[in-house]
């Protein structure tokens, strides 16, 4: 009886004990770029929308390090494209800030969103100074004008950046220089802070100006 018991135990534990073990697999073989890997756990039922404890998808994973075949895998096998992590960060986000060219075209045209909330792939993009992932999203309809919470544009954080051929390409497709952070600093005063006057002579001539109020103390 005590054997049928423990033997009943055991097979009840056993579904668990594979879906842990699927798990950790799956999580795995996403970092590593393991297509093969992952589609055999897919044909045994495993969800290709598996997070880790970050709300990361298998998607975000490949998409963070550059696994092209296993993106397009995922965008083939139907995996959420806009979903976000915990950071709010989505597999485009993420490619961009990385700098995967290839991810970012495979996403966009697996119906991506290029326009979103907060940092935008395009944000992310000019903060890391990647031109031609900046180039696909502004051809792809990205807002150059869109600002996170604190308002941060691609322009701004490009100007931080000294990321002058950026700059160049947002006013081309015409960034407000003049859109400002919550301090009331421009992409102007964010040049000359961090001594980046060729951007800065760049943005006066686009119209640009200083967002800064000059007090003056009268006696």
């Amino acid at each position: 009886m005590k054997k049928n018991i423990l033997a009943l135990l055991l097979a009840a534990s056993m579904p668990f004990i594979a879906s842990a073990a699927t798990y950790d697999d799956l999580i795995s073989a996403a970092k590593l770029g393991d297509t093969s890997d992952i589609a055999q756990m897919v044909k045994r039922g495993a969800s290709v929308d598996t997070t880790d404890i970050e709300g990361n998808t298998l998607l975000m994973l490949a998409a963070r390090d550059g696994h092209e075949d296993l993106v397009d895998y995922l965008i083939k096998q139907r995996a959420k494209v806009n979903a976000r992590n915990a950071a709010g960060d989505t597999a485009l986000r993420l490619a961009a800030f990385r700098g995967h060219l290839k991810v970012a075209e495979l996403l966009i045209a697996g119906g991506a969103n290029v326009n979103m909330s907060g940092w935008t792939p395009l944000i992310y993009a000019a903060f890391n100074g990647h031109l031609d992932i900046a180039k696909l999203l502004v051809k792809s309809g990205a807002d150059v004008n869109a600002a996170s919470e604190n308002g941060s544009t691609a322009l701004i954080v490009a100007a931080r950046g000294g990321h002058i051929e950026i700059v160049k390409l947002l006013l081309a497709n015409r960034a407000d220089p003049n859109k400002n952070l919550e301090s009331g600093e421009t992409a102007f005063d964010i040049a000359l802070k961090n001594s980046n006057t060729d951007i800065a002579e760049l943005l006066r001539r686009a119209g640009g100006k200083s967002g800064k109020t000059i007090t003056i103390e009268v006696r």
